[in-house]
């Protein structure tokens, strides 16, 4: 029987003992670690993270992978400015991520995961297959060491990351499921999604919003169980395709809100995952 665990999003911003205080003061046995700040993409904090999370036997199922440059999210200058579809930052972002990929081997985390940005819907587009060929030198070097790349849901439509994880060819891939990422983007139903590249889901974020109401701004995200995701058929999907990952829960708010919040989710899931 396939146990799903339960998680948090923790952010590497100082010491790891910081990034990890929340997941193990909330009693969370698992987390994704997002990193923003390349300073810290070192041994030291690498071996730091990976004696605290022992410490509090924490399991970390990916290094969640920010890149440098500017980012905006939104319809309007997003397409530009996210993952590695702009070609004017992919370089130097292809570089950090292979740096976060080191990062993750040395702390012990079997994956990395990021957003690539606006995939280009038509295959044609020429602008396509340089993302796909970026995407395969990342693919590669993390099968190299032995890890995982994950795509973070979000900016393309299910059909376009599908069709991109069979272009690239590798063996590694999988996906993050976002499934508020797929409603703030209008992009998808997240349930139905799941009939596209189920197969392919390594990790949920654990995230609920709405649909945008306008061309230009993104979906408003909301606590989990007040925006559209239905989590009880999602879970149920999930479990019917022998998901055996983390439900880690990502609220973008900050302060006692943020820990109220996750709380609740918390006890939502439990509830879900008691009665599915």
């Amino acid at each position: 029987m396939n146990t799903i665990k339960l998680g948090v999003l923790a952010r590497l911003e100082a010491s790891p003992d910081q990034a990890l205080a929340g997941v193990y003061e909330l009693g969370f046995p698992t987390c994704q670690v997002s990193t923003w700040r390349g300073n810290l993409l070192n041994d030291e904090t690498a071996d730091q993270l990976r004696t605290v999370a022992a410490r509090h036997q924490i399991e970390i199922s990916t290094i969640w992978a920010g890149l440098p440059g500017r980012h905006v999210w939104d319809f309007l200058e997003g397409p530009t400015t996210i993952g590695l579809v702009p070609e004017e930052t992919r370089a130097e972002r292809l570089a950090v991520l292979k740096r976060s990929a080191d990062f993750a081997r040395k702390v012990g985390v079997p994956s990395i995961t990021t957003h690539v940005g606006f995939i280009p819907e038509n295959p044609s587009d020429p602008n396509y297959p340089p993302v796909v060929e970026a995407l395969r030198e990342i693919a590669t070097y993390c099968a190299g060491i032995g890890l995982q790349f994950w795509f973070e849901t979000g900016q393309e439509t299910p059909i376009t990351l599908l069709r991109t994880i069979q272009d690239i060819g590798t063996d590694n891939l999988g996906i993050n499921l976002d499934p508020a990422n797929l409603l703030m983007y209008g992009k998808a139903n997240p349930v139905d999604a799941l009939d596209i590249f189920g197969s392919y889901v390594r990790g949920v974020h654990a995230k609920d919003g709405e649909y945008p109401t306008n061309g230009r701004q993104l979906g408003v995200e909301k606590p989990l169980g007040e925006g559209r995701v239905n989590f009880p058929a999602l879970i149920g999907k999930l479990k019917a395709l022998g998901f055996s990952g983390a439900l880690t829960i990502e609220r973008e708010i900050s302060g006692p809100q943020q820990i109220e919040d996750i709380k609740r989710g918390r006890q939502l899931l439990e509830e879900i995952l008691r009665s599915s």
